[in-house]
């Protein structure tokens, strides 16, 4: 019995909640109090993302037809576009970002959790016992079949919304446009409060590419991969600026700005104080549901760049499940000792700034996915004419990726390319065991 029909597939709705799901996490919750600084011109800076955004979802919906059958979404295209050596760099700055990225959501589900439960608030290690509750019980349960994880992700992504359709209907009936003047609060110019704006709001987009990665294990994957891609993130997006507008209608900008929860303040403004847990609910509920997510994705990246013989063997051992199991136990260790940092009295600067590398990581794919796709369009139509409307939409996207890696900082990128760097040693030696191993 092959690994499909024994672990079962994703359909076209479960793989959508994949993209919206790894998208959708709790610091969207945040979002509106950081933009407020900014004021309404902050919504520019959302549209602006979300252009970026669709552009790199048709991108990786072209590239999942271009490069087929394949797992892995980043690693695989770039594979196929440079050759291995810029694939292994692919996958091993892509699932480095995952695991230290998924301390980040396990510190914000316990956040989100001590609402109900205060005494995750004052007693670091009931907090640090919950999160590694969540790290390992979505292990096990990945563990189970990827159907299995998709069933979770996607009852985690219908609830994760609902709040923020309740704030979105509810919010425009105590909505004052006088909120929005001045249009930009800020110091900055018009383009760089935009541009400030775009660089924040487009980190809410990273995830993207989440239905390329198991590409095996999704029903008719060349109609369901792009399909899920985009309309995951038309949906997302339509769920990010009408929330952050309708909140900055409802709560002035001066207010907003100190706000730590600011669609709970929104929902009290609603209905009073249930809805107010109905937002810490969400909140919750979209973390754990983007730890299911990732969890899956940290698994098959590592498995795919097994199978090809440029991560150990250990990855890509499947359980009877069909699954990569070492990968996800092995990823999950790691991100339960990132997530002690979080919670370690002089580590939390070092916490904030290695979440900050992670994030670059994970544009680096998409830098070299965006290049791939260029590469791979006039490789495969020569001499039928110049495809100008797709080798158009890939610079765009290309150019899009690099202005997102020069807004992490200079500081972020220097250390970020050192630790892609890191994984060379790897690198020679899995060539090198490749190479004995055929002699």
């Amino acid at each position: 019995m092959n690994q499909s029909s024994k672990s079962g597939n994703l359909g076209l709705w479960m793989t959508t909640s994949l993209v919206i799901g790894n998208m959708v996490g709790a610091g969207i919750f945040l979002m509106p109090s950081a933009l407020a600084a900014y004021g309404g011109i902050s919504i520019i800076g959302w549209i602006v993302s979300a252009f970026g955004a669709f552009m790199l979802a048709r991108v990786f919906s072209k590239l999942s037809i271009l490069v087929s059958g394949e797992n892995g979404g980043p690693y695989a295209y770039a594979k196929a576009g440079f050759g291995d050596f810029i694939g292994f760099l692919v996958a091993w700055g892509y699932w480095i970002s995952i695991w230290v990225s998924n301390a980040a959501i396990v510190v914000a589900f316990v956040s989100a959790m001590s609402v109900f439960f205060p005494i995750l608030a004052t007693n670091p290690p009931v907090a640090v016992v919950t999160g590694l509750g969540a790290i390992w019980g979505l292990t096990w349960i990945n563990s189970l079949g990827i159907r299995e994880s998709g069933k979770l992700q996607l009852v985690t992504t219908l609830l994760k919304l609902i709040p923020l359709l309740v704030v979105i209907l509810g919010g425009f009936f105590f909505f004052k446009l006088e909120n929005f003047s001045p249009f930009n609060v800020s110091n900055e110019t018009s383009l760089g409060a935009i541009a400030i704006t775009a660089t924040m709001t487009l980190y809410a987009f990273l995830g993207i590419e989440s239905a390329t990665i198991p590409a095996k294990n999704i029903e008719n994957p060349e109609k369901n991969i792009p399909r899920a891609t985009l309309m995951g993130t038309l949906i997302t997006t339509l769920f990010y600026i009408l929330g952050t507008t309708v909140v900055m209608g409802m709560i002035p900008a001066a207010i907003l700005a100190g706000s730590p929860s600011p669609y709970a303040d929104a929902m009290d403004i609603i209905s009073g104080a249930w809805g107010r847990d109905l937002v810490a609910g969400g909140a919750a509920v979209a973390a754990f549901g983007a730890l299911n997510g990732w969890i899956l994705v940290q698994g098959q990246v590592a498995g795919a760049t097994a199978k090809d013989r440029l991560f150990p063997a250990v990855f890509s051992r499947l359980n009877r499940n069909g699954v990569p199991v070492y990968g996800i136990i092995i990823g999950s260790f790691l991100t339960s000792a990132v997530m002690l940092m979080g919670y370690t009295d002089g580590l939390v600067e070092q916490f904030r700034f290695i979440i900050l590398l992670a994030t670059l990581c994970c544009l680096v794919p998409y830098l070299f996915s965006m290049a791939a796709y260029v590469l791979l369009v006039l490789q495969r139509n020569t001499g039928t004419g110049m495809p100008h409307g797709n080798i158009a939409m890939g610079a765009v996207a290309f150019a899009f990726t690099i202005w997102a890696v020069y807004g992490a900082g200079d500081k972020a990128v220097y250390w970020g390319f050192l630790l892609l760097l890191s994984g060379i040693p790897i690198y020679i030696y899995m060539k090198w065991r490749q190479k004995k191993s055929n002699q």
